[in-house]
């Protein structure tokens, strides 16, 4: 669905080392160029049972409603970067999360992929 080939543009562009706003920024610009529907900085509330929180959740990019990207440029992925990607998948019900680290000297290395509630 999501081709890699525009982060692997923009990495290569850039490099690594800037802020992750400039990567969700270009990422969006790239996809929505390659025909994508996009939704960037998209709300992503909290319910639970009867009560709905609007609390600032974000999902950074979502796209065709069904893959959540979530960017990050920071030394090395955590544990709760994984996290992250997980809960969103779930309060979301998208289908597929990708983790970016932007931040590598080979994007691949900073590329982290879940598929709803499993980690491939």
């Amino acid at each position: 669905m999501v081709h890699l080939g525009n982060a692997i543009k923009i990495h290569k562009k850039l490099g690594p080392g800037l802020l992750e706003s400039t990567y969700e920024t270009c990422l969006e610009y790239e996809l929505n160029k390659a025909g994508f529907h996009v939704q960037q900085q998209l709300a992503l509330p909290l319910i639970y049972e009867n009560i709905q929180m609007e609390i600032g959740y974000r999902i950074d990019l979502l796209v065709e409603n069904k893959v959540i990207i979530e960017i990050k440029s920071v030394e090395a992925l955590r544990d709760v970067h994984s996290s992250q990607v997980l809960t969103y998948l779930k309060l979301s019900n998208a289908e597929i999360g990708l983790l970016i680290n932007f931040n590598e000297s080979k994007l691949i290395d900073g590329l982290k992929r879940f598929i709803a509630n499993r980690q491939s």
